[in-house]
């Protein structure tokens, strides 16, 4: 369970951090902790004390049920609007196949993004 938690909070980490355009160690230092020690903690090495948990929320914007993996990324199917008409179908078919991914698999999809964002 304990090693679930921590493999869980350093994902959701990793991917807050790079959404948020942050290196380690610029969260590292908003959080006061050593780039080191914060690279555990995103490789699922360590849990965070309370004090570490607030700021690293603070910092990624993120509450804490959704770093601890106690919520869900994103809302259920049913709450979520259709794609719309004024979409064209290339897109309306990338999003209902991205509703249909696993967690994991969402989680590579939004890394790629990421990635693919920071070289344009």
């Amino acid at each position: 369970m304990r090693r679930r938690l921590s493999k869980t909070l350093g994902s959701t980490a990793r991917e807050a951090r790079m959404r948020a355009g942050l290196t380690q160690e610029e969260v590292a230092e908003r959080i006061d902790l050593s780039t080191e020690v914060y690279g555990r903690l995103e490789r699922g090495l360590l849990l965070p004390s309370i004090l570490t948990l607030r700021r690293l929320c603070l910092v990624l914007h993120l509450p804490a049920d959704r770093l601890l993996g106690l919520a869900s990324a994103h809302p259920p199917l049913w709450t979520r609007s259709p794609p719309s008409e004024r979409d064209s179908p290339q897109v309306r078919r990338l999003i209902r196949s991205v509703r249909e991914l696993s967690a994991s698999r969402l989680r590579m999809l939004s890394l790629l993004i990421a990635h693919f964002r920071r070289r344009a």
